[in-house]
């Protein structure tokens, strides 16, 4: 009877997890949250991708890997989110966030996921300003600013 119970219990929880997942994809220059486009999006190299808005084709954000000039020295390694529009930049050497062992369209929708659980952009893409300055105090590390060059 206790085995039945904690089964049920286990499908439940589970049932509740994949109910709450969302799926992230890049298909052909478009990003996609559960099969809906959101974003509109340009690979330009290995380490950078931009972002657009359906609604005007802004671009909204630009995310940049950074090697610091350094290529076989990984630990001083970052990243920057630059949100175009609200001219806001976070710098951060989290790259877990981010990173899928160089697969760039994989780390994007990680990305994305991350800041739809941020909840820095909502289901239809577009930005909140609250919430991008709470994300900025969170995860800007303002690496530039700290490294002398």
């Amino acid at each position: 009877m206790i085995i039945n119970r904690l089964f049920a219990f286990f499908i439940l929880m589970m049932s509740c997890n994949l109910y709450f997942s969302q799926d992230i994809t890049i298909k052909d220059d478009k990003v996609l949250l559960d099969g809906k486009q959101i974003l509109k999006t340009e690979k330009i190299s290995l380490a950078q991708y931009s972002f657009f808005s359906m609604k005007n084709d802004d671009e909204v954000l630009m995310y940049k890997y950074m090697d610091n000039e350094t290529p076989s020295y990984v630990t001083d390694d970052y990243f920057i989110l630059n949100f175009l529009t609200e001219k806001v930049k976070v710098e951060s050497k989290d790259l877990g966030k981010v990173s899928n062992f160089m697969n760039s369209r994989k780390g994007m929708e990680k990305l994305v996921r991350w800041l739809l659980k941020e909840r820095v952009i909502n289901q239809d893409g577009d930005l909140n300003s609250e919430r991008l300055a709470i994300f900025k105090e969170k995860y800007d590390e303002n690496i530039t600013q700290r490294t002398l060059r």
